[in-house]
């Protein structure tokens, strides 16, 4: 199986998964503005990942996203995450009704994933960091790897 792991970071966290992702897949984890056309050339599985930043993901996420032609993903199983603060661990009231009402960036990437052609091999996923820069929640590289199988077996 041929796969790539696409990700932005801005304080290491998402990187940190994106990586965990990739060794599990047995592939390579590259950043975002990296990534070209010609990387997803015979792809059987695309992940993209982002730190959410205000509810959704990356500029730089967000701009590789839209760059993806109509069909382009066709016969390539996509999946997405992000990394962030869980309602949880919020320690604002009025950040966790904002979670509640905007959500977060994996669902999004996923949305325009499967747009460009892509069919989705799990459910969006989300690992938790501590606080906006980090660092993450412990157990979430653990996860991502038990993630990354179930990709690989999808």
């Amino acid at each position: 199986m041929k796969a790539l792991v696409v990700y932005d970071t801005f304080f290491g966290n998402t990187e940190e998964i994106a990586r965990a992702v990739a060794a599990e897949l047995g592939t390579e984890a590259v950043k975002v503005d990296s990534a070209g056309p010609n990387s997803l050339a015979g792809l059987d599985l695309l992940v993209v990942g982002s730190p959410t930043r205000g509810f959704s993901a990356s500029p730089n996420t967000k701009a590789f996203l839209k760059g993806l032609a109509p069909g382009s993903l066709q016969g390539v199983k996509v999946a997405a995450f992000d990394t962030r603060i869980t309602i949880e661990d919020s320690k604002s009231w009025l950040l966790n009704i904002m979670m509640k009402l905007f959500g977060w960036a994996a669902p999004r990437i996923a949305k325009r994933l499967t747009r460009s052609g892509g069919t989705s091999a799990a459910a969006p996923e989300g690992f938790a960091v501590l606080d906006s820069k980090g660092p993450l929640k412990p157990g979430e590289v653990e996860r991502a790897k038990a993630w990354a199988r179930r990709l690989a077996a999808s």
